[in-house]
């Protein structure tokens, strides 16, 4: 079975036993199970049902696998001739999610 889901402002199909990157949740720890209440759509082909905008009793069980970052993204300013030069870098905080069960 597939669902879709909307994360933290973003929508995912997902299934069970799916691995999926997102932005971290606050407060987690590694091992946490997350219940995830906002499915958007769910079931395959002929056997789909589809909310308005959720799809009532339905919800969707992730365990945080892994607490990580991601890639460096450096921005770099520049005013040419003018002596103006920045450089700052980022690193977004993931969460690594396996999607354990959805439940209908």
């Amino acid at each position: 079975m597939k669902a879709t889901i909307k994360i933290q402002g973003k929508q995912l199909t997902v299934s069970e036993g799916d691995i999926v990157i997102v932005n971290r949740f606050a407060g987690s720890k590694e091992g946490d199970t997350v219940e995830i209440k906002d499915v958007l759509m769910l079931g395959d082909g002929e056997n789909s049902k589809f909310g308005t905008p959720h799809v009532d009793g339905a919800s969707v069980s992730a365990k945080i696998l892994e607490n990580k970052r991601g890639k460096k993204v450096v921005i770099i300013k520049k005013k040419r001739r003018k002596g103006y030069q920045r450089k700052q870098g980022h690193r977004q905080e993931l969460s690594v999610l396996k999607i354990d069960s959805i439940k209908a």
